[in-house]
């Protein structure tokens, strides 16, 4: 037994090269429980994406609407970059813990909310809750399973969304119209028992690498970083929000120069220019996050605040699209071993163009709302040809002492995106209810927003390609190179 065996031996860990499948004794425990966890997100993301007109209507807070999701992304971000930290030098285990134990009071804060800014605050704890999830997935699959796995693994996670897709949005409309939104937060709590109690001995198995001792980043160094990252987002995002000249100009110019000083920091050399392989495919899954969720999150808004719909029949379009991302996710893995994951991004980008660009017709009064259905299920269908591709090449191209920070770099642009996305829509709208008392135009203008980003993707899809030669992630740790 070689000295790299003998470690994971000695730390419980299932050897990447172990055969079997993703179901086979020594993995199913870890396959289930990541599937579990993914899929108490899943049932949380898309039930307060569809309850959220009843929140915003009973608690008189549309102008904080897209705070709610922005918010919850912030705390992500706080979240995913200190968990890579404590993945690198302790293991999964304590950090899914705490994640999990933060998701919860997040959860029951949120069902008791007497306000909007309430509501606002038991979303950011429960995003640092959420945050830790995806670095810890990311690193279980690449320490866990040999390369030819990775891409059925992130597939199968993709499943975890279609009972939640399915159910999820109808449920929450009925909960939330029948007996009150606060249930929507607090009944997932029992969800939280049970997978946690599955997926903890799994993920608890999982020691860190052994030959990261050296490179893995202090929580001193990145903890400072991630706050950063997080006001300076809020901050923008604040200006824009307020819709005044002066704290538009100050807080915005400020606090986007605050969050570049530190993502320059946390993520690989080159990530804001796009550099070849690592840091583009970094960069592009916060552009696809930015493009989709900035239309995603504002679905139930604009069919029942703008196109009278019930909040129930909303549902059906987040459903469309929840499935149609896990048939995405499940054409790239079953195509995976005849073309390179860089197709499969190039062509979701296209896809993604297409159908975000085809749902806001839905806007225009003559448009019959039911068109929001088979146009968001294909911008969905586009997100899952393009999403785990882009984990797939930073996989690969980490080294595996690295894939701590490398998980947590793709997961912090993932989250960044979002909440940028969710973040200027949401100003958008605010700014078009205080001057014309609805929503349309905000929405209008962010969901053309949405599409110029993805054209930017598009343009840049060529750049996933790896350049000769990498530089160490841990180099962008100390100076940065952006």
């Amino acid at each position: 037994m070689s000295l790299s065996q003998g470690a994971e031996s000695r730390q419980g860990r299932v050897p990447s090269h172990a055969g079997g499948g993703l179901w086979s004794p020594e993995r199913r425990n870890l396959t289930v429980g990541l599937v579990l966890t993914i899929t108490l997100v899943a049932f949380e993301a898309l039930a307060v994406s569809t309850i959220m007109p009843i929140v915003a209507d009973e608690l008189h807070g549309i102008e904080l609407y897209g705070w709610v999701f922005t918010a919850f992304m912030l705390g992500s971000l706080i979240g995913i970059v200190l968990v890579g930290g404590l993945i690198d030098r302790r293991g999964l285990g304590a950090p899914f813990a705490a994640g999990i134990g933060l998701f919860a009071v997040g959860l029951i804060v949120g069902g008791l909310a007497p306000s909007m800014e309430i509501l606002v605050a038991a979303r950011f704890v429960q995003g640092l809750g959420a945050g830790t999830v995806p670095p810890i997935a990311y690193v279980a699959i690449g320490r866990s399973l040999p390369e030819h796995l990775r891409p059925h693994m992130f597939a199968t996670l993709s499943t975890a969304w279609i009972l939640p897709g399915v159910l999820g949005p109808a449920l929450a409309g009925i909960v939330g119209e029948a007996v009150g939104w606060r249930w929507v937060f607090l009944g997932l709590l029992p969800l939280i028992v049970v997978s946690s109690a599955i997926a903890f001995p799994a993920v608890r198995r999982i020691g860190p690498d052994p030959s990261d001792a050296a490179n893995a980043a202090t929580l001193r160094e990145r903890a400072p970083l991630a706050i950063v990252v997080a006001v300076g987002t809020g901050m923008l995002l604040a200006g824009m929000t307020s819709g005044q000249p002066i704290p538009l100009a100050i807080l915005g110019a400020l606090g986007a120069a605050l969050a570049i000083f530190a993502l320059r920091r946390l993520t690989p050399s080159g990530t804001l220019t796009a550099a070849r392989g690592l840091p583009a495919a970094v960069l592009m899954r916060g552009i696809i996050t930015f493009a989709f969720f900035a239309v995603d999150a504002y679905v139930a808004l604009a069919l029942v605040e703008w196109r009278g719909l019930r909040v129930a029949e909303a549902g059906i379009a987040l459903t469309a699209a929840t499935i149609s991302w896990t048939a995405g996710s499940w054409t790239q893995a079953r195509l995976s071993s005849r073309y390179p994951p860089e197709r499969f991004v190039r062509i979701g980008l296209l896809v993604l163009v297409a159908g975000l660009a085809s749902f806001s017709i839905v806007l225009l009064p003559d448009v019959s709302p039911w068109l929001a259905i088979p146009t968001l299920a294909l911008a969905g269908y586009a997100m899952g040809l393009a999403y785990s591709p882009l984990a797939l090449i930073v996989l690969r191209e980490a080294p595996t002492a690295e894939q701590g920070r490398a998980s947590s770099a793709i997961s912090l642009t993932d989250s960044l995106g979002t909440a940028l996305g969710t973040g200027i829509t949401g100003a958008l709208v605010a700014a078009s209810v205080r001057a014309a008392g609805d929503p349309s135009a905000g929405l209008a203008l962010g969901f053309g927003v949405a599409v110029a980003v993805t054209v930017l993707g598009v343009a840049i899809g060529g750049r996933l390609h790896a350049a000769t030669g990498r530089e160490p992630i841990s180099a962008a740790l100390v100076a940065p190179g952006s």
